[in-house]
């Protein structure tokens, strides 16, 4: 491809919005290379419907409030200060945002309008397009960053390795459909995204194959909380293959109601916040009425809500659903939790910083430690934009430069294997075993399971992208499985039954 050239002061591997956010607040001076696995609007980052939580204004009580929440839901594991920083730089960011021409939704006088989520004791939720918040985020930064003459964007390449020594890191190696290139930059950050495609059941699109743990594992970097899995307590139960759609928890945040099978509510059962309790505690719940009713699926029941509101606050979920036969206003809506997010993942520090030198990393990838044990809801796009103007900044006040390697072009291989049922077998093992609920056989079956196809992909490396998406959704899946081994409590949307 032209576009690859040796002059790089910063290499970004995502285009969600923990990619897009770092790449514009970098000074303008830096020469910048974005990576796409997929188109630049592809991404978890768009898939976002509920919004991102924050403070509008400056205000020491509701920061204060915003903690004891994030708090409450991390079950305290949460790195209290990384937790300062995320809440109170969220007022400048989100002016930032809306600077960069987020069209946040509004009333009748133009005030910016929130709402509440499970486990959010206040509205402070700011959301866009209804229910396409994320899809708004995306689409206004990629038109800006497309506009920047100093950021190089590729698309539809993988970044499959990155340039290290001396636990120093030079940039990535990245594979498009032809060619195999060694790219030389100063400065690198991973912002790839999930670990989704590891499970059968999940809201996360194909691409979330956890690329860039796995090669930062690869090089050693400390790698942190992996068995925090959390899985979204409503996705839109039904038989299609593919990535499940979600019902956002905005809808219960509006008063939706839970009922199981007998058409029972059972979450007072459960929590004092009953359907607006924390996702870790919603999702076992259903769990729980799942397995007492011999059902695989609950409902959420919508239809006391004004036909009007549904229609214009959730126009995405309200078409969806209607596509399934299911009016909003008039049927019950049949939902299940399935994977969502992963809360562990590349051991970061206040700026961003992994364990090896030059080496960043941002957004579901990383692991900063603000949401503990459990993620309270809408804090990752809020951890996004965060996190990444302080990678930003952190970037554009180094002056260090170092000596690039030569820019190697390799042609990459034809794949000629199969590796569709290595895939689903991963994602049948993590589903079966791994999920919701967890018991020590289970999870010792699935180590076996796991560790088998890991080494034995390890001994045979290819040069296709096929390869390295199986061989990265197998290191996941075996780091996924070897945390939770390790942990024998429960704690957050890690529960073990022994």
């Amino acid at each position: 491809m032209d576009v690859y050239n040796n002059d790089y002061d910063v290499i970004i591997v995502g285009s969600g919005l923990a990619g897009l956010y770092t790449a514009l607040n970098i000074s303008r001076n830096k020469k910048i290379l974005v990576v796409s696995k997929d188109q630049i609007e592809t991404s978890n980052s768009s898939l976002a419907q509920g919004g991102i939580a924050g403070e509008l204004s400056p205000c020491d009580e509701s920061y204060q409030k915003h903690i004891e929440d994030t708090l409450l839901a991390g079950s305290h594991l949460n790195d209290i200060d990384a937790l300062k920083v995320l809440v109170y730089e969220s007022s400048k960011n989100l002016d930032k945002l809306i600077k960069y021409g987020v069209n946040f939704d509004r009333d009748e006088r133009g005030n910016i309008m929130l709402t509440k989520e499970g486990g959010h004791t206040e509205r402070r939720i700011l959301h866009a397009g209804g229910d396409a918040t994320g899809k708004e985020l995306v689409n206004s930064l990629s038109n800006l960053i497309l506009k920047r003459e100093n950021i190089d964007v590729i698309e539809n390449s993988m970044a499959v390795e990155l340039i290290v020594e001396d636990n120093t890191c030079f940039g990535a190696v990245i594979l498009d459909q032809e060619n195999i290139v060694s790219v030389y930059s100063d400065y690198t950050v991973l912002a790839t995204g999930g670990i989704g495609e590891i499970y059968k059941n999940t809201t996360n699109p194909p691409i979330a194959t956890g690329d860039g743990i796995a090669m930062a594992y690869d090089k050693g970097a400390d790698i942190n909380n992996m068995e925090f899995i959390q899985f979204h307590p409503t996705a839109f139960f039904s038989s299609e293959k593919g990535p499940k759609f979600l019902i956002s928890e905005a809808v219960r945040g509006e008063g939706a109601y839970l009922l199981n099978v007998e058409g029972k509510r059972f979450m007072h059962k459960y929590h004092h916040l009953k359907e607006l309790a924390p996702r870790d505690i919603v999702s076992q719940s259903i769990y729980r009425e799942m397995y007492d009713t011999w059902s695989d699926h609950v409902y959420l029941d919508t239809r006391h809500m004004d036909e009007r509101f549904l229609k214009n606050r959730f126009p995405t979920i309200y078409k969806k659903c209607a596509k399934h036969s299911v009016d909003m206003k008039r049927d019950l809506i049949p939902v299940a939790p399935v994977q969502h997010f992963s809360i562990g993942g590349i051991s970061v520090d206040l700026h961003g910083k992994t364990t090896i030198k030059n080496l960043y990393a941002n957004g579901e990838c990383c692991d900063s430690g603000v949401h503990g044990a459990n993620r309270l809801a809408s804090n990752s796009l809020l951890e996004c934009v965060v996190f990444g103007r302080r990678i930003a900044k952190d970037i554009t006040n180094e002056t260090v430069e170092h000596k690039k390697g030569e820019l190697i072009k390799q042609v990459a291989e034809k794949c000629h294997f199969n590796y569709r049922k290595i895939r689903e077998e991963i994602k049948d093992t993590m589903d079966r075993y791994v999920g919701i609920v967890r018991t020590d056989k289970g999870l010792k079956l699935a180590q076996d399971i796991v560790d088998d196809i890991y080494y034995d992909l390890k001994k045979d490396p290819r040069k296709t992208s096929e390869y390295y998406e199986v061989f990265n959704m197998s290191t996941i899946a075996k780091l996924v499985i070897d945390s939770a081994v390790r942990r024998k409590e429960s704690i957050g949307c890690h529960f073990r039954v022994n």
